[in-house]
């Protein structure tokens, strides 16, 4: 067995310096807490949406139980826009894992879209609360990992904020009115952003799910979102990633002009076509489906794909999305321990 000589919070810092490394890291940006690790701490789901002790100890398990290269918090996709005045849905009495959602928007119709960032904007919603775990989670593993956490993109965000048909409609029809509401939504980013680095996160993903090739053209990419993400990247300090869901092939150059470290990408995207485009040097973090293998999969599936990945030319074994809780102990044990032998 090929024997490790960084802890993983050096494999990734390095990484990002684009400094040499003993082998492929394996790690995330988004959420990647376990079942199997809030059993064991006797906590339900719904519960660590809203508790920082609990969030930040959920978040270390993934990497003490299975040594899977990071912590990350939050778990869900509500923070901002929770912050910008939605209700949301934590889903308090259930014992099923539920993320939590909207149920009440803060835009209801074309004319509601002039909004303003409040002036405390930074005390608002669960901010302070993710500060707290971003705090307590690096307490926690921060010496041994690399603590991460995530913002929406401003496209995905204004789809949470304001019905994602409506939007859609407008972004063809009244692309300026839209990127007027982007251009509000990317200062609300940057806000929260820096709140988690000052907390001392390691590396910040942003989201823009909603903006994949399999809904909006790399024409209307280039022209409507990209400006915005290159709006977040340029104020941010530290190590930054962006992660796009779906076909993204045709817009992985966009991505990498947004200036964003490193881009993610997940199972549609074709790596080797992706690493002839962007070249060596491009850190590309990519990119297994995290639950048709991962969850659904089998040992020998996990174990296939993570060699895929490598063989491909991806920088970090990263997965396509959240990593559902339910995923069995094994499979993550077996990702790790076929990283560890077939990634050096």
């Amino acid at each position: 067995m090929p024997v490790s000589t960084m802890t993983p919070r050096e494999r990734i810092l390095k990484l990002f310096n684009g400094e040499e490394i003993d082998r492929v890291p394996c790690f995330s940006g988004m959420g990647n807490v376990t079942a199997e690790g809030m059993k064991d701490l006797g906590y339900k789901f719904a519960a660590i949406h809203l508790d920082a002790k609990m969030m930040a100890e959920s978040a270390a398990t993934t990497y003490k139980y299975f040594g899977f290269e990071c912590g990350v918090v939050p778990f869900d996709l509500c923070v901002e826009a929770e912050a910008l005045g939605c209700q949301i849905n934590v889903y308090a009495h259930s014992e099923d894992i539920l993320y939590p959602t909207i149920k009440e928007k803060v835009i209801h119709n074309e004319d509601e879209m002039d909004i303003s960032i409040p002036a405390d904007f930074n005390k608002l919603g669960r901010i302070p609360l993710m500060k707290e775990a971003i705090r307590l989670l690096k307490e926690n593993i921060g010496n041994e990992a690399p603590v991460g956490s995530y913002v929406l993109g401003p496209f995905t965000l204004a789809g949470q904020i304001m019905e994602l048909n409506d939007l859609l409609k407008l972004s063809f029809k009244k692309p300026d009115k839209v990127g007027k509401l982007l251009d509000v939504l990317a200062d609300a980013i940057v806000i929260v952003a820096r709140e988690y680095e000052d907390a001392g996160v390691d590396y910040i993903t942003v989201r823009e799910m909603g903006a994949t090739s399999d809904v909006l053209s790399p024409r209307v990419f280039k022209n409507l979102i990209l400006p915005y993400l290159k709006k977040i990247f340029s104020e941010l300090k530290g190590n930054t990633v962006i992660h796009i869901c779906g076909k993204t092939n045709d817009i992985v150059p966009f991505m990498m002009e947004s200036g964003a470290r490193a881009i993610s990408v997940d199972q549609k995207n074709d790596i080797v076509e992706t690493r002839k485009k962007l070249g060596n040097d491009a850190l590309i973090f990519g990119n297994y489906d995290p639950y048709n293998v991962l969850v659904a999969g089998d040992e020998e599936t996990v174990r296939s794909t993570m060699r895929k990945c490598i063989d491909d030319g991806v920088s970090a074994i990263w997965p396509g999305c959240d990593i559902w809780p339910t995923v069995p102990p094994e499979n993550m044990r077996a990702m790790m321990d076929e990283i560890k032998n077939y990634g050096g």
